[in-house]
């Protein structure tokens, strides 16, 4: 690959990221203080990310990649959701803010599958390749943390205004990009789409267990995606967004050892290892104070890294090992929309819920919250080490 190509890439996957990073982590803080959202509107909104999960893959599947250049799409949809960004921001009431962030996100969401399309078309060894420029969008979001720090915009409308600009300027720049004409020879199914050739996977006892396993991890992902922002401004901790970058440095250095731990101590200790980090972590935030245990909020954010990485990335390895080449595309296919998807749907209206119902006068009881992923992380947890059985040399699921 050229460097021009890499450095064409790499800028996009920076701009694809910075958008989500820019929004996304302090939506929250944001309802909560310029919306008077409660935790169940707060979980809903952040529920549009989930929908628009399940969705986007007919989208691509069936329309994108059939009928549109993939760099022109993703220009288009990037320019609508920007605007749709700027709308979000002059918005001052629930109901109507609900449903320009489901709009948005699904003008969003199948722009990660076409900035990955635009990149592999353009690589001679994607598994090489691919990393070196992937590497930028998780720059992006980081860089995006620190830009709201620095303006000092955390609690305002300003982070979707600087969202709109740069979803605007992605997609004025996706015209430029390399042409990745339509592919597909043959119409994508439902049935090819939702991955349900994969389910033959099933069948696999330790697999199945794995699987349910990470549904239920995402009710306590998407306690830290939708609250723990909100939570860190009003544990009185100043720029909590830019501070929260920690958690993205931490997962980036972290992705680096998964290869080498993931063979030399296998599957079932990484993903130990990942469901105990989230219980450390929820324990963390629930006894940890701006005061003598500043220390936990710090480590609470730096865990995202390992909680992160060893279950959800070490899950995609997992799901890459178990896998025959016939039904690689529709694994990975299906284990993105059943957590992602559906995992976080559940994950973002449960902890909503939670918030509210654990709301007095007010005021969110945060240490009660956070004891709720945390349990929900050890029931998880003692299942997995009583049920889980894989061989460290992971056996092809027949």
């Amino acid at each position: 690959m050229k460097s021009r190509i890499l450095i064409t890439l790499s800028l996009m996957m920076f701009l694809q990221y910075y958008i989500w990073g820019s929004w996304y982590v302090t939506m929250g803080t944001f309802m909560s203080e310029i919306l008077q959202s409660t935790g169940i509107q707060i979980g809903a909104a952040y529920s549009a990310l989930a929908i628009a999960t399940m969705i986007s893959p007919f989208f691509i599947g069936m329309v994108a990649d059939r009928f549109f250049a993939a760099q022109r799409l993703m220009g288009v949809l990037h320019i609508i959701g920007g605007v749709l960004l700027f709308l979000a921001s002059r918005i001052e009431s629930n109901a109507p803010f609900y449903w320009v962030i489901l709009l948005y996100s699904l003008a969003y969401m199948p722009t990660i599958a076409l900035s990955n399309a635009v990149a592999f078309r353009q690589m001679s060894d994607p598994g090489k390749q691919f990393p070196l420029v992937r590497v930028f969008g998780t720059v992006g979001w980081v860089i995006a943390g620190f830009m709201i720090a620095l303006l000092g915009i955390e609690k305002t409308p300003m982070t979707f205004y600087m969202a709109a600009v740069v979803s605007i300027a992605l997609g004025l720049y996706s015209f430029t990009l390399p042409d990745t004409p339509p592919q597909a020879k043959t119409p994508s199914t439902a049935k090819s789409v939702l991955g349900i050739d994969a389910f033959i996977l099933f069948k696999d006892k330790p697999y199945l267990i794995f699987f349910i396993a990470a549904i239920f991890v995402c009710i306590p992902l998407s306690f830290y995606f939708g609250f723990a922002n909100l939570f860190l401004n009003q544990a009185g901790m100043q720029n909590a967004a830019g501070k929260m970058v920690m958690g993205q440095i931490s997962e980036a250095l972290f992705i680096l050892a998964i290869p080498l731990l993931f063979n030399r101590i296998g599957v079932k200790k990484m993903l130990l290892i990942g469901m105990t980090a989230w219980i450390m972590r929820y324990l963390f935030f629930a006894f940890g104070n701006m005061g003598p245990n500043v220390w936990m909020l710090y480590t609470g954010i730096i865990l995202h890294g390992v909680c992160y990485d060893f279950f959800f990335v070490t899950g995609y390895m997992y799901t890459e090992k178990k896998s025959n080449e016939r039904i690689k595309n529709a694994a990975q296919g299906l284990f993105t929309f059943v957590t992602y998807g559906l995992g976080m749907f559940i994950g973002t209206w449960f902890s909503g819920f939670v918030t509210t119902y654990y709301t007095v006068d007010g005021a969110y009881q945060w240490r009660s919250i956070w004891f709720i992923p945390a349990y929900i992380a050890v029931a998880v947890l003692i299942c997995f080490i009583f049920f889980f059985r894989e061989k460290k040399q992971i056996e092809i699921a027949k």
